[in-house]
């Protein structure tokens, strides 16, 4: 591997460190000063590059390839303000795990502090939102460079990955390049820039899988084991939905499982929870003792006011993190998930098919029985049935990209419980920003055929986002429920002062997604029944390519429905014979 250089030295020598370290998706935005780094993705012909005109985008876009993969991966931009665009998808990362080596290209330090042009301070930018930061430094044509170069890299790998033995989550590598910055040959400069034989990492790191202490595991066993009436709530982090389901199985606790933590796959995963904990006549008749809690939960306020309720609290989540939003946890394990819950498994006695569980299996069909009658009680699509029939319809080996807000709460409370996707959604800051594409790096880095559900504010916030995939190789729709705004404050307090309401909640916009589509050479099809989104969903992902589906609702007929639809699943509870003859659990029994 040669350079003519000291800055084409710096990139070619990086980016070959972290292809042997494993990453294979790198995400660059155009510019200047971060010419040398541009030369050497596109170079290389390990590494997948996309290349976005939007920084913001480009940042989630890689974001979404780290989640598919559950590799690091790269995203490099140029000096000044393309920097601080990188922020909300380094916020994201920070706040869910997702590995991200950041590099941004940077002024050397003669010209820092002077006006140069597209310079600002770019020491430690994003403050605390990353694991790591280092300013790897003016290249010089010395031989101890590479080496530094090389071990530079595999630590950014590690602190990313989390094998240093903290969290999974973003680094910043800010690297000064000085001219030439074109791999334009300095007289004299000869480096040997090779790393170690065979292709191996300069130095090679593996995350570590952690279990709790034996004694933590036989407090939690015993607390287990004398507890019959427990749940287990699994959130976006959760462990592989077979250990889980696994342990709940052995211990007969019913599972409710967020969409994005993938463990809504089968028994005795409760799919209509949040419908059953709506009902007064289900919720207060059926108090829990124990909760395990897995991953970041917290979409639903139902389950939030229940879990209040309950007196025990252990909370499972991975090395460097602490969630416990609602401040109830009493034990908090960090350990490996699937690890713990296997071990968890040899040690508590078996008690399957308790009356507990069948209670929370019995009420769950009741529940699913309403819903599927309400819902289909003709063609017409609702938000709700949207995002239900969106999941039910997508093929075996796809992806489900849920957008924050309103969609991933319909989806968490009408998604029937099944296996053969995966469920994905920025769910570490909840925010709408980034979703096409993040949605887009799953797409590009998983190469499977691949979902969204969003709304229209947020398909509008990322719109850049769709000029991503142009040239691309991708099977990807967007089903974009449009209600002219933000339709999850209509159902929230500020709905309640009408005054300015509107203006500045509801905030109607009046945009033309088809435009929008057609703008990005994207397809583009609106529906208003539910066979047609079914079939449309369908075909679309067969044809490839990007697609927009539009389905346009009402937001005041929206909140309607579902009140209507949680009264429908109440009645329908307090009809179920389990209920009318008291035959539950409750405390003291």
């Amino acid at each position: 591997m040669k350079a003519n250089n000291p800055s084409q030295a710096l990139a070619v020598t990086l980016v070959d460190e972290f292809v042997r370290n494993g990453i294979t998706h790198a995400s660059l935005s155009p510019g200047s000063r971060s010419a040398p780094l541009a030369f050497a993705l596109a170079a290389e012909q390990r590494l997948e590059l996309h290349v976005s005109i939007d920084e913001r985008s480009a940042a989630f876009l890689a974001l979404g390839c780290a989640r598919a993969t559950g590799r690091p991966a790269l995203l490099a931009c140029t000096s000044g303000t393309a920097a601080a665009n990188f922020l909300p998808a380094v916020v994201e990362a920070f706040n869910d795990g997702v590995p991200l080596v950041v590099l941004t290209a940077d002024r050397p330090p003669e010209l820092r502090g002077t006006g140069a042009n597209q310079t600002i301070d770019q020491l430690k930018l994003y403050g605390d939102s990353v694991r790591w930061f280092c300013e790897v430094g003016a290249p010089e044509a010395h031989p101890a460079q590479p080496p530094y170069w090389r071990s530079t890299a595999c630590r950014a790998v590690a602190e990313a990955a989390g094998a240093t033995g903290g969290a999974s989550g973003p680094v910043h590598l800010n690297l000064s390049l000085r001219e030439p910055l074109v791999p334009e040959a300095l007289d004299g400069f000869d480096l040997d820039l090779s790393g170690r034989p065979d292709g191996r990492p300069w130095t090679a790191t593996e995350r570590p899988r952690v279990l709790p202490s034996e004694p933590e595991l036989d407090e939690v066993a015993q607390l287990v084991a004398r507890t019959e009436r427990g749940i287990i709530v699994a959130g976006a982090g959760a462990p592989g939905a077979e250990s889980l389901l696994e342990l709940a199985r052995r211990i007969g606790y019913p599972v409710l499982a967020e969409p994005a933590s993938n463990a809504r796959t089968g028994d005795p995963a409760i799919a209509h929870y949040e419908a059953l904990l709506r009902s007064p006549n289900f919720a207060e008749r059926h108090p829990a003792e124990l909760v395990l809690r897995f991953g970041k939960t917290g979409l639903s306020r139902a389950l939030g006011r229940y879990l209040d309720t309950c007196r025990e609290h252990v909370g499972v989540v991975r090395l460097g993190l602490w969630l416990d939003p609602q401040r109830h946890t009493g034990k908090l394990l960090h350990a490996d998930g699937s690890h713990l819950c296997r071990a968890l498994v040899k040690k508590v006695p078996e008690r399957a098919g308790g009356e507990w569980l069948r209670a929370w299996a019995a009420a769950d069909e009741a529940a699913a029985e309403a819903l599927s009658a309400f819902l289909e009680a003709d063609d017409d699509l609702s938000e709700p049935r949207t995002a239900r029939d969106l999941a039910a319809v997508l093929p075996d080996g796809s992806n489900l990209v849920v957008g924050s807000s309103m969609p991933v709460r319909d989806l968490d409370a009408v998604m029937e419980a099944r296996g053969g996707i995966e469920v994905y959604g920025n769910r570490g800051a909840n925010g709408i920003d980034g979703f096409v594409s993040t949605t887009l790096g799953i797409a590009f880095a998983s190469g499977k055929p691949t979902a969204a559900l969003c709304g229209d504010l947020t398909l509008l916030h990322d719109q850049n986002g769709l000029l991503g995939a142009r040239g691309q190789r991708v099977s990807c729709v967007l089903v974009v429920v449009n209600n002219d705004g933000g339709g999850i404050f209509s159902f929230l307090e500020q709905a309640e002062h009408p005054e300015h309401f509107e203006r500045v909640f509801g905030t109607p916009h009046g945009a033309d997604l088809e435009a929008v589509a057609q703008v990005a050479g994207c397809g583009f099809d609106r529906v208003k029944t539910a066979s047609v989104l079914r079939d449309s969903v369908v075909d679309r992902l067969e044809l490839g390519g990007v697609h927009v589906i539009e389905v346009q609702t009402d937001r005041s007929q929206n909140v309607a429905v579902h009140r209507d639809m949680y009264a429908a699943t109440d009645t329908a509870l307090v009809r179920h014979p389990r209920m009318l003859t008291g035959n539950t659990c409750s405390r003291g029994s």
